[in-house]
Order: C-alpha cells, then sequence, then structure tokens
C-alpha cells in the first residue's frame, strides 16, 4: 500500500515574540497561512519492522535529523506498531528557509501513517502528537490560516485571506533559528500588531493585512545577512504590496494582488536570486481522508 501526502509551505503574515519562557523557549503570537508551493511525501507500507526514508536533495538527512523520520518513530512507538514504512520526500519547498520545510513533512507524515497504519486519529490528536517534533509541525497538521501562541503549538484557526499572490525569493544562506532567537533583544523590538492582523483577515481587508505585517525577527537577520535586506528592498522596488521575511529566515515575500504586476516582481527578482517562485495563497485546512 502506498500514499501520496502533500506538505505545502507556510509563510508568516506576522509575528511577535513575547517574553522567553522558564522552559528556555520563546513566548511567540503569530499567524500563519499556507502557500502553494509544496512537497511530495510518499509513504509505502512495509512489512519488516524498519523506518527508511529518503530525498534526492542532499540537504535532506536520511536519519534520526529528519524530522519526518522522527514523526514516524514517535507514532510507531505510541502506538506500538509492528510494521514499517518506506518514507520518500520529493522537496520543491527550500530548505532552512523559515518556511517550515521540515515541518510540513513531519506533519504530512503523521497524516498519511495515520492512514497507512488504520490509527484513526482525529486533526487535534495529531497536532498534539506533532508539537512533539517541533512548534511549527502542529500547525502544519492542520494547515490552513491560524492564530499561533504558545511556542507555536496553540492553534486557533481562522478563515483565509482573500486570494492573492505571493512572490518568494530566497538567497543562498542558510539561518538558524536558534541564533536568531538568541540575539533577540526582546527590550527594543517593535511588537507588530497580531490581533488586528487577525482582524484584517476575518473583514477580507487586503489593504489591513498588507499594512499590518510585521516580524520581529527581521531585526535579528536583516542585520546580520544584508543581502535579506536588499532583496526586500528590491521586491519593494519592483512593486509587491507589501514585503516581509518569513520566520526567521532568509526567505523573504511579498504579497501582490495583480497578475502583471506579479510578473514584474518574479521576473526582476530573479536577477538577484535563485530560488525565486510566484505561488497563490491556499490558506484552507486540511481533511483527513
Amino acid at each position: 500500500m502506498r500514499i501520496l501526502v502533500k506538505a505545502p509551505a507556510k509563510i508568516n503574515l506576522a509575528l511577535d515574540v513575547l517574553h522567553k519562557r522558564t522552559d528556555g523557549y520563546h513566548e511567540v503570537k503569530m499567524v500563519m497561512t499556507t502557500i502553494d508551493l509544496a512537497d511530495r511525501v510518499e509513504l509505502e507500507l512495509l512489512d519488516t519492522d524498519q523506518i527508511k526514508i529518503s530525498s534526492h536533495n542532499r540537504f535532506v538527512p536520511d536519519d534520526n535529523r529528519n524530522l519526518a523520520y522522527q514523526a514516524a518513530v514517535l507514532i510507531k512507538n505510541k502506538y506500538k506498531i509492528s510494521k514499517g514504512v518506506s518514507i520518500s520526500i520529493t522537496k520543491s519547498i527550500p530548505v532552512a528557509a523559515g518556511l517550515a520545510g521540515g515541518s510540513s513533512d513531519a506533519a504530512a507524515t503523521l497524516r498519511g501513517l495515520n492512514t497507512l497504519w488504520n490509527l484513526g486519529l482525529s486533526l487535534d490528536e495529531l497536532a498534539q502528537i506533532g508539537a512533539e517534533i517541533g512548534s511549527d509541525v502542529s500547525f502544519c497538521v492542520y494547515g490552513g490560516t491560524a492564530l499561533a501562541t504558545g511556542r507555536g503549538e496553540i492553534i486557533q484557526p481562522i478563515d483565509p485571506p482573500p486570494h492573492c499572490w505571493v512572490v518568494l525569493a530566497k538567497p543562498s544562506i542558510g539561518v538558524s533559528t536558534a541564533d536568531v532567537y538568541g540575539q533577540l533583544n526582546l527590550s527594543s523590538i517593535k511588537h507588530p500588531d497580531v490581533d488586528q492582523m487577525v482582524d484584517a483577515i476575518r473583514n477580507q481587508d487586503y489593504q489591513g493585512i498588507c499594512k499590518e505585517m510585521g516580524n520581529v525577527l527581521e531585526e535579528v537577520t536583516l542585520k546580520n545577512y544584508p543581502e535579506v535586506a536588499q532583496i526586500k528592498e528590491q521586491m519593494k522596488r519592483f512593486g509587491a504590496d507589501a514585503v516581509l521575511m518569513s520566520g526567521s529566515g532568509p526567505t523573504v515575500f511579498g504579497l501582490i494582488q495583480h497578475d502583471s504586476r506579479m510578473q514584474r516582481v518574479y521576473n526582476g527578482l530573479r536577477g538577484f536570486c535563485d530560488q525565486v517562485f510566484a505561488v497563490r495563497l491556499v490558506g484552507e485546512r486540511n481533511h483527513l481522508d
């Protein structure tokens, strides 16, 4: 038996960090939404009691560092499954890009194994398991658009934003999320109004969404990586309606309503970046098969 699951990328329309918690994590408040840029996770049932993982992308580990592998081990042990699985990941989402590619692969693995191993778990139960793997995995189990709080694992779904284009550009650098959080000066950051972003989405107010976009982690990443700041400026110059870095970076995205302007932004950025994508907002929740 073989199952294919899409693992869409996410962007942060608003990302705020409130304080550092006693458990070492940061308390966050953010709005995330899925986009039409996705990895493909193929799961094949094995009679032998083992977990195999493979990907043609040389930056994707094929051992216990891989979040999809961790997801399979966790759910296998939790429900005492004696059969195995072969997991093949076809990457479209750039690696270490601030787009939750690894977390989405793990979430897709949980959803797929729920079917493959006939576990009968709900999305809520899968999201709870996902929270043990990483902060973004719970959101990726649900997909869609949501307000995420806690360390990112408390998910409150909201309506999808109005349809528009998303142009993404990732420079050829990697950024450590832990390093970015470690350098964040919580006493001096300018906090975005996440509640206003939620209201703008609920009201389908595209201009309001553009106005309220903000990410406190930009302060660190843009200072350490001038090329990210340069891409952000170029994207604005080419005519994106609003521009923001996603997650801890280094990917920058712009929202654009009109096809002709999207094409201009996309073509202009290809002169600056190898990895440029023009995709649609998805913003709608996953459903169990």
